[in-house]
């Protein structure tokens, strides 16, 4: 793992997409309470991740930052955005107020603002310290975030089991397109995980060969008649508004 950014001298941000994390520390630890029967599993599994990232980052600043309602011009647009989503495991939701006490107790600073998503949050710390010289790392599995890697900006995946932290080149790797394309790309393809379509019939490849050809989706609309499918071409033209929308 490569930690050094030795042009950066402010110090190192770690921000910690919290309910990922105390996610993903629910589902790996199955049964787990305190002795009066109370769940404890993503208590300690939450801890124990974060002391992990302390330990092998060992960032100056750390802010976990937490979801706290939808973006209300995004359910706008799209009223089923993020609509499937299940509702929170009772035994996961009564855990929430001991892991904030845990941030606090070990000095960690959390934040949540009252409508806004962490993502939203996230991105907006992460440009601005990253413009003023801080080495910023985002650490969480959501891959919205491959979109704000950068110089400044690295991403660290908890389920990438080679630990690495993400640059350009991870990001085009993984997807096959560059940071700034992929906003672009998900536009094409569609998330399911937020409930959004893409292009019927765009998949991964067919998304990335078009943004090769066009670089962005603004090229590609303007130069539908270049597309060589005459299916696709056909589907991102009857597609134009839904594209502009994501």
């Amino acid at each position: 793992m490569d930690l050094e950014t030795p042009s950066r001298q402010l110090g190192r941000f770690l921000l910690v997409d919290g309910h990922a994390y105390a996610y993903r520390a629910f589902y790996a630890i199955r049964e787990l309470s305190s002795p009066d029967g109370q769940p404890t599993n993503a208590i300690f599994g939450f801890a124990k991740m974060v002391s992990k990232l302390q330990e092998r980052l060992s960032p100056t600043h750390l802010l976990v930052v937490w979801d706290a309602g939808l973006d209300v011009k995004r359910t706008e647009l799209l009223p089923e955005y993020k609509a499937q989503r299940p509702t929170t495991p009772a035994s996961l939701e009564v855990q929430f107020p001991q892991i904030l006490d845990y941030l606090r107790a070990s000095a960690l600073s959390s934040l949540a603002v009252e409508g806004m998503e962490a993502d939203d949050l996230i991105g907006a710390y992460s440009l601005s310290a990253a413009s003023s010289g801080w080495d910023v790392i985002i650490a969480s599995s959501d891959k919205d975030f491959m979109q704000l890697v950068r110089p400044g900006i690295r991403l660290i995946n908890p389920g990438d089991k080679l630990e690495r932290l993400w640059t350009d080149a991870e990001v085009e790797q993984k997807t096959g397109v560059q940071p700034s394309q992929i906003v672009d790309y998900l536009s094409l393809v569609g998330d399911s995980v937020d409930n959004i379509n893409g292009v019927p019939g765009v998949g991964p490849k067919t998304a990335v060969d078009l943004l090769r050809q066009f670089g962005n989706i603004d090229g590609m609309l303007g130069g539908v008649a270049n597309i060589a499918s005459a299916r696709i071409r056909a589907a991102v033209d009857t597609h134009r508004e839904v594209l502009r929308r994501n």
